[in-house]
């Protein structure tokens, strides 16, 4: 099934002003039934008119996930420049290096620990994590290596009223020092993480559901960054974070794409979790990102999330990190 534009935003309007007197035509085919469309016929590129900016960003609002297939003509910068389209400036990952060259990608090969087999929203140990996530393939498996999306929107309509009023009083603390959620990383992952991914560690407490600030919808704000629910002990958090963890990851909610070469996937890292599925062994896969500033998350009583604490670890090992970041001039995390 396809449609244009104006027939994909209607259902779901955005508060952006300044809406455009008309939307373009747009080729926009559904790949699931709850997230994620496809985006036939557009060349991706900072010079687009505002008109199909704003059609671009609705139908992301609407479908979470928007994939755009062979932009081969994109390169770092240009990628880097997409940020104007998705409606903010490009922001770097608060600890991990960029890609030698650019100014903001952050590149996950799998060769060197790039391998985000975990559910997550990007970077949601800070306040103001970023609203949009850009990803384009540069080196793909022949099988294997696809990403799974899940939308938590859905999740949170989905669940049962005693667990959605629940959810609605619920802070959490979110960190980047998650290494036990990964019992399974090898020894080298998780030094790597240690020096590089936690150099410094943040504490963030985060509402359970936030209000979204273009389209209006409630959507849960969880993942592998969650260390624990505020009031609650370690072990009666994880019992919860499964429970709610295993409505959003339902495969109902979920969308998965198959990567080639030059494919770019745009998700709107508030309304959504990812998983990149590590199923391929030793065959090389190469993906870089950028991401779009966001602000600071809301909660239904209007309280905004806020960062406790931001430690950074002791000199030794900071240098230690450094050290082996210039000698391997790769990206040095597992999940970001």
């Amino acid at each position: 099934m396809t449609y244009d534009a104006a027939s994909s935003t209607a259902a779901a309007p955005s508060r952006e002003t300044h809406t455009p007197p008309t939307a373009p035509h747009l080729e926009i085919v559904p790949v699931a039934g709850r997230i994620g469309a496809e985006i036939r016929g557009i060349r991706l590129g900072a010079d687009l008119d505002p008109t199909t900016q704003h059609a671009i960003r609705q139908a992301l609002w609407r479908h979470k996930v928007l994939f755009f297939r062979r932009q081969h003509h994109l390169d770092d910068a240009h990628q880097e420049a997409l940020t104007d389209v998705f409606g903010g400036a490009p922001v770097p990952h608060p600890t991990v290096p960029v890609k030698p060259g650019s100014r903001y990608i952050l590149e996950l090969d799998s060769q060197h620990g790039g391998r985000a087999d975990s559910w997550h929203t990007d970077v949601t140990f800070e306040a103001a994590y970023p609203k949009v996530s850009i990803l384009r393939a540069v080196t793909v498996p022949a099988a294997g290596g696809d990403t799974t999306w899940a939308n938590t929107v859905a999740a949170y309509e989905d669940l049962p009223a005693p667990l959605r009023q629940l959810a609605d009083t619920l802070w959490a603390v979110h960190s980047n020092d998650y290494a036990a959620r990964r019992p399974h990383a090898s020894e080298a992952d998780r030094e790597r993480h240690r020096t590089v991914f936690a150099s410094t560690v943040y504490e963030t407490e985060h509402p359970v559901v936030q209000v979204h600030p273009d389209s209006g919808e409630r959507a849960l704000i969880l993942g592998h960054f969650v260390k624990q629910f505020v009031g609650f002990n370690r072990f009666d958090s994880q019992r919860l974070f499964e429970i709610f963890q295993a409505h959003i990851t339902r495969p109902e909610n979920t969308v998965r794409w198959r990567w080639a070469e030059g494919d770019v996937a745009v998700w709107d890292n508030r309304a959504t979790q990812h998983y990149a599925i590590n199923d391929y062994g030793d065959q090389h896969r190469v993906v870089r990102r950028v991401t779009v500033d966001g602000g600071v998350a809301v909660g239904l009583d209007g309280r905004h999330s806020v960062t406790r604490s931001k430690v950074t670890r002791s000199s030794d090992v900071a240098l230690e990190g450094a050290s082996s970041r210039r000698a391997e001039s790769t990206t040095a995390s597992p999940v970001a």
